[in-house]
């Protein structure tokens, strides 16, 4: 279910498990699997989104807008603290 899902941003294509996964270690928590029969209950209406086979990556973005990215990806951004820490 979550495997084949990709978020976009300035990655292209990160995972889903690799986000909980740099969730999880920001917070000092273990990213665990969870059955797609158990989604739902255990993620609410967020299984919903992550259990979409979406695949996005922010290509056509730069092509409109002329924006290039030049700062960190989501991941590394999560691995230095950005979002669990207050920075």
């Amino acid at each position: 279910m979550f495997e084949d899902s990709h978020w976009p941003g300035t990655d292209k294509g990160v995972p889903p498990r690799a986000i909980a996964e740099a969730i999880g270690r920001g917070l000092g928590l273990p990213a665990v699997s969870v059955a797609p029969s158990a989604a739902e209950e255990h993620f609410g209406w967020l299984a919903l989104p992550f259990g979409l086979d979406v695949q996005a990556s922010s290509t056509r973005t730069q092509e409109l807008l002329g924006w290039h990215p030049t700062h960190q990806g989501l991941i590394e951004e999560l691995n230095n603290g950005h979002y669990s820490n207050g920075n």
